[in-house]
């Protein structure tokens, strides 16, 4: 029976662990959780930081390390109370049965996005770091058609649509996404390794039930469906 309440708003990356952990949370813990979603970064009024600029209550914020970076700065956070929980990288989406392209080396990244054309990138962190280095370090930004689109969901949605030939995105948000296939994770040397994180928002009114949350989320019961997500867990 749950006996209180607690507010999360998480960004896409983790939802897939999170959606697996929740229930066994929840029944553990006697905790009910509410979740709204929103980017970890960029601009626009469904990132993170806007809903809660504008009030929208939490208690816990689960998002990219740069996105917590920002909201520590911004005093939005409860100092001390931030843990990391999981690293993932970044990988190549495809509509699914679709053929997969080649991704197995920064030439065949090249060419297979040269030849995708139209490229879906989520307008967060991961969208962030392909539009402002990776692309142009491959010499492939001013010719191409980047598509971005205010989250990793709908940057999938599009390729499931034949909107887009493929999507650059977070491996652990392929995995979830409907009508698409994973292709690959991009190689070593230009992969973005993200780091995501939770953390108690300042003003929160379960303190307590927040601080439960977090430890179970970096707890050993969590790590195995952290790796099932297509994650690396932090701890545990």
């Amino acid at each position: 029976m749950t006996t209180s309440a607690l507010r999360v708003l998480m960004s896409g990356g983790f939802t897939g662990a999170y959606e697996a952990l929740l229930p066994q949370f929840e029944q553990t813990s006697g905790v009910a959780v509410s979740t709204g979603s929103g980017a970890s970064q960029g601009s626009g009024p469904h990132t993170i930081g806007a809903q809660l600029a504008r009030g929208i209550a939490a208690d816990v914020v689960i998002l990219s390390r740069e996105g917590l970076t920002e909201l520590i700065a911004a005093n939005r956070i409860v100092a001390g109370t931030d843990v990391d929980l999981a690293r993932v990288g970044l990988g190549v989406a495809v509509r699914a049965g679709a053929g997969k392209p080649d991704v197995s080396s920064v030439d065949a990244v090249k060419q297979t996005l040269l030849t995708a054309k139209t490229i879906a990138v989520p307008g967060s962190t991961s969208g962030i770091w392909l539009r402002d280095e990776l692309f142009p370090r491959l010499a492939v930004a001013d010719r191409i058609d980047m598509r971005i689109t205010p989250r990793g969901s709908d940057a999938a949605a599009l390729v499931a649509a034949s909107g887009a030939a493929l999507a650059v995105m977070p491996v652990s948000e392929i995995l979830v996404a409907p009508g698409v296939d994973h292709a690959g994770a991009l190689p070593d040397e230009i992969q973005m390794i993200q780091v995501f994180a939770a953390a108690i928002v300042a003003g929160s009114t379960a303190v307590a039930a927040a601080r439960q949350l977090t430890a179970f989320l970096t707890s050993p019961a969590a790590a195995e469906a952290i790796r099932r997500s297509g994650m690396e867990p932090m701890t545990g």
